[in-house]
């Protein structure tokens, strides 16, 4: 088994930064110089749980991690900056495995747009992967959960159902439809679109993790208000429809509630016209929680850990 120290360097070698990092992989902590304030999220992928080396090559489980961490800067309209990364394994585990999870990394970095400025490594009986990131505001006030407004437009952008559909196809043995399962071991983040919603007017956005429904709600409850979901706005993606059919549960429930799909949802001042690659769904009225059709979903709004 190849030493500690040795596969830190070998999978930190030739890392490229932003201008903003000033201090990156080599010294006891990063240095990384923003122009607004800083936003700081994380995210825990454990084997098992969020992931099974059968189901996701190693290079998907390092893009989904970076993946998963800067949605939720994007979901702040902030602009990303930079992750860390930790990772624990066993140590049997072929250092393959590290390589490739690494090199996942590197590429969703690229395509975020961020820095990968360090982390840590450890043996655990499981892999677990932790990374933090970081955002900068850029002089402008982040967009929360809260500003949403009876009136405001509900609008998504990005993908939904493909994820939920996607598990439920590799939970029965199949590798297809690839559009979701890629969907599921990689999210498709709308990169960019958290900074351009908020520029656009957004008073409230999210990013869709547990699910549409689910995460609309938290979206209500921190706004004080309701929102309703008009499915007749709502595309169901081919993938899913053949997922629903081939197991007989309905389409609309892995876009209302399959969660992983690491879209933005976003609420905007009527009469606003949306972004380019925002599609309305809904909108904000007087009252509390969720309604699809103007009436109550009956059935999970989403995933819970501990539901």
């Amino acid at each position: 088994m190849i030493g500690e120290f040795e596969l830190i360097a070998r999978v930190t070698r030739g890392l490229e930064v932003n201008s903003d990092v000033e201090l990156s992989v080599g010294d006891d902590a990063a240095v990384v110089s923003l122009q607004g304030d800083t936003v700081v999220c994380t995210d825990i992928l454990i084997e098992n749980v969020h992931f099974k080396q059968h189901w996701s090559p190693a290079h998907a489980v390092g893009r989904k991690s970076v993946a998963v961490n800067v949605s939720d800067l994007e979901a702040m309209g902030c602009r990303p900056s930079s992750v860390v990364v930790a990772l624990a394994f066993p140590k049997t585990l072929d250092p393959s495995w590290v390589d490739d999870f690494e090199a996942g990394v590197r590429d969703e970095c690229r395509t975020a747009g961020v820095s990968l400025i360090g982390g840590d490594m450890s043996s655990s009986e499981h892999i677990v992967a932790c990374v933090t990131a970081i955002g900068d505001t850029m002089g402008r006030s982040p967009v929360t959960r809260n500003g949403a407004r009876p009136g405001d437009v509900v609008a998504v952008c990005g993908n939904l159902g493909l994820s939920g559909a996607g598990l439920v196809a590799l939970q029965r043995g199949f590798g297809s439809p690839k559009d979701a399962v890629l969907e599921h071991q990689t999210p498709s983040v709308p990169y960019g679109q958290g900074r351009v919603a908020a520029e656009a007017g957004a008073t409230a956005m999210i990013d869709v993790s547990d699910g549409l429904l689910a995460d609309l709600d938290h979206v209500a409850e921190g706004s004080g208000v309701a929102i309703d979901v008009d499915t007749s706005l709502l595309t169901t993606p081919d993938a899913v429809a053949r997922v629903a059919a081939a197991t007989g549960k309905p389409a609309l429930g892995f876009i209302l509630a399959g969660g992983e799909d690491h879209a933005l949802a976003a609420t905007f001042p009527p009469g606003t016209g949306l972004p380019d690659g925002w599609q309305r769904i809904g909108e904000v009225r007087e009252g509390t929680g969720i309604t699809v059709d103007g009436a109550a979903y009956e059935g999970a709004k989403g995933w819970d850990h501990f539901g």
